[in-house]
């Protein structure tokens, strides 16, 4: 046997036993025994049942029948019987109706403007050597650090004539500077050649951001609108500030005041005069009809959630 032979068979020796030790790992990392298997899975579904026991329950409650809740002492767990009595007197036109309303202008609204002046604004901000890019972007990163207090907050709306109007819950916080830097991030992320080669075709600033910046940057600006509308369907704190007309509340504000201040739900605030369901239900099917609407708009948006943040993050 040659010297290459002989330095082949020890090699092939060697290799042997390191892959039946690296059979064991995964990355590098032991591989997990049935034992730690089953501990885990223990702990996950343990996990999973403390996050949907508080909603089974409240949609239970809101779906069970007057005598059930009244016996059971507010909560119940699993219904009897689906009673959609309280739901029919949320909706009979009274002030959760109107305050559903307020909301849903308010989210569309509101995420339609701010979607608009953040994909403008992080555009603007990420076309170096344009006048005042540098200053801009200064002046975002100074208000991502520090943000106004209540009482200039307040005396700014005031001075703008926006007090009891929708458009103080709008026009404030219309533009977020987090938002911006993760959408300029992902503008600076193009491909340089993109931008040149609609520039060589004639397209000019404007028609290469509608027509090529837009397209490319459509799963950032889903996030984005995502943030956006989660953060103007449960604001409630801006409308207890500006707006003290009832009749202007969004739905967040009308659900804490009759859930966390335990105001009592009477036939004048929805609007008929049937006899009402127990007081918990009625606060139960508001809590559930508050929760819906961003159940239903996040599985579209899920698919583009983890690429949008990812491509917006890791250039800056």
């Amino acid at each position: 046997m040659t010297a290459t032979q002989t330095g082949s068979a020890d090699a092939r020796r060697d290799r042997a036993p390191r892959r039946r030790r690296r059979g064991a790992l995964i990355d590098g990392v032991p591989r997990p025994g049935p034992v730690e298997n089953v501990i885990k899975a223990i702990v996950l579904g343990v996990a999973c049942l403390l996050v949907l026991l508080p909603f089974l329950g409240i949609i239970s409650t809101s779906l069970a029948t007057p005598a059930q809740v009244i016996q059971a002492g507010g909560f119940v767990l699993i219904p009897e019987g689906i009673d959609l009595t309280a739901y029919r007197s949320v909706f009979a036109g009274g002030a959760v109706t109107r305050a559903l309303l307020v909301s849903v202008f308010v989210t569309g609204v509101g995420t339609l403007i701010s979607l608009t002046l953040t994909a403008m604004l992080g555009w603007a901000l990420s076309r170096r050597g344009s006048i005042g890019n540098r200053q801009l972007l200064v002046l975002v990163l100074v208000s991502l650090l520090f943000s106004p207090g209540i009482i200039p907050s307040y005396l700014v709306v005031q001075q703008f004539g926006l007090l009891d109007s929708l458009w103080a819950l709008i026009i404030p916080t219309a533009v977020s500077a987090f938002n911006v830097i993760v959408v300029r991030a992902f503008f600076v992320g193009l491909p340089q050649e993109v931008m040149d080669s609609a520039r060589i075709d004639g397209a000019g600033e404007w028609q290469t951001f509608r027509y090529m910046g837009l397209p490319l940057a459509r799963p950032v600006l889903a996030v984005v609108g995502l943030f956006y509308g989660v953060g103007y369907w449960n604001a409630f704190f801006n409308a207890l500030l500006y707006i003290s007309d009832a009749s202007k509340w969004p739905l967040q504000l009308v659900l804490r005041t009759y859930v966390v201040d335990g105001y009592q739900i009477g036939a004048q605030d929805l609007g008929t005069e049937a006899a009402l369901p127990p007081q918990t239900s009625l606060q139960m099917a508001i809590l559930v009809i508050s929760i819906i609407p961003i159940l239903i708009v996040y599985p579209f948006l899920q698919r583009h959630f983890a690429k949008g943040m990812l491509t917006g993050a890791v250039k800056g």
